[in-house]
């Protein structure tokens, strides 16, 4: 059969991404106090094809998957990027997944439960390597008595906080959400400014080592229309690549 896929193509355009995206996968990550916690994450797979070919074989991204299948983790994303740039022939790889990851509510919140924490990663292996770390923190306000209602304390959402990441070293999942809530914690008493609260949060990215880089969007969620701020930090030397032998730099496993 003809391999249509590999066939040369003379009109010289490039396709900037072009892969699978959507799929539900198992992956185990690491839990500070329960040292592993089994979630699913959506995967998204594609690379960068170069103009001298037709197309790809989709397929072959779900073959690569499967082939970590069982153990696909993070300390293998690496090896699946690789994988997936040399059996495609292609200029760069992409791997990114996204995930829910749980952890119980603090105590100063004053609810009992879980908290769901959206997180992201993103890998990129071209020339180097490059891994982004992105964690959504729901705000929530003070809880507040009603007298002479009856009602019981209430919690509401004022919005989020989105931080992305480069690493300089290991950081568990759950000091990336601490950091954050420590930014929170310090304006929870006037949150009425997406903007002191986004630099009160980036100060304490800025702060901690472990960071070589950050991104930060607060997004205050109104009636009707939503208010934002957004900072970001210059890269600072020594960001972590996944060519460091100290393993996830994230918690993931």
């Amino acid at each position: 059969m003809k391999d249509i896929q590999n066939l040369h193509d003379d009109r010289r355009i490039n396709i900037r991404k072009v892969g699978v995206k959507t799929i539900s996968y198992p992956i185990m990550v690491l839990d500070r106090e329960k040292k592993l916690q089994q979630t699913v994450a959506t995967v998204n797979m594609y690379v960068n094809l170069p103009h001298r070919f037709k197309g790809t074989h989709m397929s072959r991204f779900v073959e690569i998957l499967d082939k970590f299948h069982g153990e696909f983790n993070l300390q293998k994303f690496q090896l699946i990027l690789e994988e997936m740039k040399q059996r495609l022939n292609a200029e760069a790889a992409h791997l990114e997944i996204g995930f829910p990851y749980f952890m119980e509510h603090a105590p100063a919140i004053g609810s009992i439960g879980m908290e769901r924490y959206e997180c992201r990663m993103h890998g990129r292996l071209q020339d180097d390597n490059d891994l982004v770390m992105e964690v959504d923190v729901p705000i929530t306000l003070p809880g507040s008595d009603c007298p002479g209602d009856g009602l019981p304390r209430s919690m509401g959402r004022w919005g989020y906080v989105r931080v992305a990441v480069r690493f300089n070293e290991f950081i568990w999942i759950e000091d990336l959400i601490g950091l954050v809530q420590q930014g929170i914690a310090g304006e929870s008493s006037r949150l009425d400014s997406v903007e002191s609260l986004c630099r009160q949060v980036g100060k304490a990215l800025a702060d901690t080592r472990a960071i070589g880089w950050f991104r930060v969007v607060v997004e205050n969620i109104a009636d009707g229309y939503s208010t934002f701020a957004s900072v970001e930090s210059p890269l600072r030397t020594g960001n972590y690549t996944n060519n460091n032998s100290s393993g996830s730099p994230t918690g993931v496993y």
